[in-house]
């Protein structure tokens, strides 16, 4: 089969197609052919171990796992024994497990793991991107505590991680600002936030409005700048380690002095969130924000424009299971 193969750390250019061995499913897991997936921060930040701290879990020297992509949609081409709850020819999507990354036209995983059926009214390419910002948008929001009634600002609300949290939050019952660059004032309003802050107009931290649960989505602010938005015990929720790693120890420090709090979400997967997700978007409560597809055989060019920090939502991959490839 043909995969992204990934055996050193470096820029986008170390990533590069060729054929590898096609997965076999064991007991208990399927094999998944993938339809689309998508190119993510993680995706990027595992690939050139940015921040260094990623190779105690990735590999010291170079990588452990040399195919990268976590996000799939596809279809169950075969099933291991004692698997129940799929069958060849399932339309699934789902986040791949670390040794069968989606960034190939086969990936396998177990039937326990965070997969689902697809719904029916989307396609592989709107339901590739379901999963991996919305489960770690999901995951914090649970840990910050929102409820309905409450307030939340969303800093870099037109990314992957904050399009999905505008969303969730607003299902949630929140009340939703949304700070964002000029072009994406409309696209906030549209997924439900009620305030929407244009930061290169104004500077957010300034806002007169105080909030329950402070979510940025990009960490390009921090703890310092925030606290004066939070309520007494307020929420500050940070998608990165900070500078110089500080982040984890603030909320450390944060469990223990004072009333406000410092989270980290470290989304945790799971077949019942992912199933969960799937729900919404039948209902049409989420649906993820989608910039730009490409082609699979231009997964370095796809590398090169997240990296530019400025894509709206998520970039997706396709092309993947070529119809005249078997293997």
């Amino acid at each position: 089969m043909r995969a992204a193969v990934n055996t050193s750390y470096g820029p986008p250019e170390a990533v590069r197609i060729e054929d590898v061995a096609k997965p076999e499913p064991g007991p208990g897991q399927l094999l998944i052919r993938v339809h689309a997936t998508t190119v993510n921060r993680t995706d990027c930040g595992v690939r050139a171990a940015e921040p260094v701290i990623v190779r105690l879990f990735t590999g010291l020297t170079r990588p452990r796992h040399t195919i990268l992509g976590n996000e799939f949609a596809g279809d169950v081409e075969a099933v291991g024994r004692d698997v129940t709850s799929f069958t060849p020819g399932d339309a699934v999507f789902g986040l791949s497990p670390d040794d069968s990354g989606a960034h190939a036209e086969y990936v396998r995983m177990p039937e326990s793991g965070p997969v689902a059926h697809k719904p029916a009214a989307v396609t592989y390419e709107q339901a590739a991107p379901i999963c991996d910002a919305a489960l770690l948008a999901l995951r914090g929001l649970r840990r910050a505590g929102l409820q309905s009634g409450q307030r939340i600002l969303v800093n870099g609300a037109s990314g992957a991680i904050g399009s999905a949290a505008v969303q969730l939050a607003g299902w949630f019952g929140a009340e939703v600002t949304a700070v964002c660059g000029t072009k994406n004032l409309e696209l906030a309003r549209s997924l439900g936030a009620v305030h929407v802050i244009d930061y290169t107009r104004e500077d957010f931290t300034r806002d007169d409005r105080r909030y329950d649960v402070v979510f940025d989505a990009v960490g390009k602010s921090s703890y310092r700048r925030c606290r004066r938005l939070l309520e007494p015990r307020g929420v500050f929720l940070f998608t990165d380690l900070g500078f110089l790693w500080h982040v984890p120890l603030l909320a450390l420090l944060t469990r223990f002095v004072g009333k406000r709090r410092v989270m980290i979400p470290i989304p945790k997967p799971t077949g019942q969130d992912v199933r969960l997700l799937a729900q919404l978007v039948e209902a049409g409560d989420f649906a993820p924000v989608i910039d730009r597809s490409y082609p699979f055989e231009e997964i370095v060019e796809a590398y090169r424009y997240v990296e530019t920090g400025e894509k709206t939502g998520n970039v997706i991959l396709t092309g993947l299971a070529s119809p005249d490839r078997q293997s």
